[in-house]
């Protein structure tokens, strides 16, 4: 099936760029936080943890649900969720209320991301689904990009993250409302398919938990690290917020790098090495950033970073999509949701290191982690390719 007709792929990408945002908006926030709230840093980081937590939770929800009742409508209404609830957490006046906002937000996010990739995978032949999935990724990075800057910009205005959630809000309406007069005017598609099976059809099958357990860890050594690297830059390089946060947005500079250039690289290097050398390459970086000589050469070890954790993370994502075609939202979502309760786990266990200022661990563990989780899951590819030949 072309794309076009099975799938508004430019809104999906849309609505996946306004979800990234509003996961990266805080990072560049988190000393703003501490300071307002008398919090901190690594207390401000669970409005993080609250965000990824409900997401990921929401995930052995919303996958089920959309397999069952379709995934347009459930994505529409997942984005005017996060319209209501961006909107309120910018009016939010305790640290409490804002914590309880952010958590509901990422509840309403669930359904936005993942869906969109179950949705492709219902409504694209497998042959071109790479190519426009790639287009899918262009939205979440560029949204990573924006977010992460947006929230520095704003962190340095009298607006602050009241502002920054705010703009947010008005994204999500106008891309919901987009959404959804596209969906009265189209006919049922694939995507509004019921799935059978479920999370336990997923979970049955052992190549699927490996996957899971590959995007888990890279949640936990990758995403949770990365948190902290805007209030890094800001505390060892004297940066300014606004500055140490566009450093770390080149983070998704390299990952869009990446997704202009994926078919070329997969022809080239393969899963099997894109696993393992997008490993290497995440801790090259990470080890770069521990011992850089100044502030300037954290720039390209962002756009290493984020070029490697891509070329993992895309064969992963590949897989993840065709671990329970019969429930594929089930399985997306399920694969979302390990990615976001490692990320949880990081977050907690890193920004005690960051509260103790021990940047080495930050850093160093991550980096170490990260080339072994890449060669290991490279490991298993190439196990699993002989065994299917």
């Amino acid at each position: 099936m072309n794309a076009a007709a099975g799938a508004p792929v430019r809104l999906l990408a849309a609505a996946a760029f306004f979800s990234a945002a509003a996961l990266r908006v805080c990072d560049s926030l988190l000393p703003r936080f501490a300071a307002e709230f008398h919090r901190s840093a690594g207390e401000a980081g669970r409005l993080i943890v609250a965000f990824a937590v409900a997401y990921g939770l929401m995930q052995l929800l919303s996958g089920p649900l959309a397999d069952r009742f379709g995934k347009r409508r459930l994505m529409t209404l997942a984005l005017a969720g996060c319209g209501v609830t961006s909107a309120a957490a910018a009016f939010a006046g305790s640290f409490d209320a804002l914590l309880a906002w952010r958590a509901l937000w990422g509840m309403a996010a669930a359904g936005i991301v993942p869906l969109a990739m179950a949705w492709i995978g219902d409504a694209v032949a497998y042959e071109a689904r790479q190519a426009t999935l790639a287009r899918l990724l262009l939205g979440t990075l560029s949204g990573m990009v924006v977010g992460q800057l947006l929230g520095g910009l704003f962190a340095e205005t009298a607006l602050g993250w009241r502002g920054a959630f705010a703009v947010l809000s008005v994204g999500y309406w106008i891309v919901g409302a987009l959404l959804w007069r596209n969906a009265t005017r189209a006919t049922a598609a694939p995507s509004q398919a019921n799935g059978r099976g479920g999370i336990g059809t997923v979970l049955a099958q052992s190549w699927a938990r490996v996957v899971l357990l590959a995007v888990f860890l890279e949640g936990t050594f990758m995403i949770g690290p990365l948190s902290y690297l805007p209030t890094y830059l800001h505390a060892r390089e004297g940066l300014n917020l606004a500055a140490a946060s566009a450093v770390a947005a080149l983070y998704a500079v390299g990952g869009l790098a990446y997704a202009v250039c994926a078919r070329r690289v997969v022809g080239t290097l393969g899963e099997i090495r894109m696993a393992a050398v997008g490993g290497m390459l995440m801790a090259t970086a990470l080890a770069g950033l521990w011992l850089l000589p100044h502030w300037s050469t954290a720039a390209p070890l962002a756009v290493l970073l984020g070029f490697g954790t891509y070329l993992y993370h895309n064969t992963l994502q590949t897989h993840a999509t065709q671990m329970a075609p019969q429930a594929r939202g089930s399985a997306v979502s399920l694969f979302s949701f390990s990615l976001f309760a490692g990320q949880s786990l990081g977050v907690v266990a890193f920004g005690g290191m960051v509260d103790l200022q021990a940047y080495a661990a930050l850093l160093l563990l991550p980096a170490a982690a990260l080339a072994a989780i890449g060669a290991g899951f490279a490991l298993a590819l190439r196990r699993r390719v002989i065994d299917a030949g």
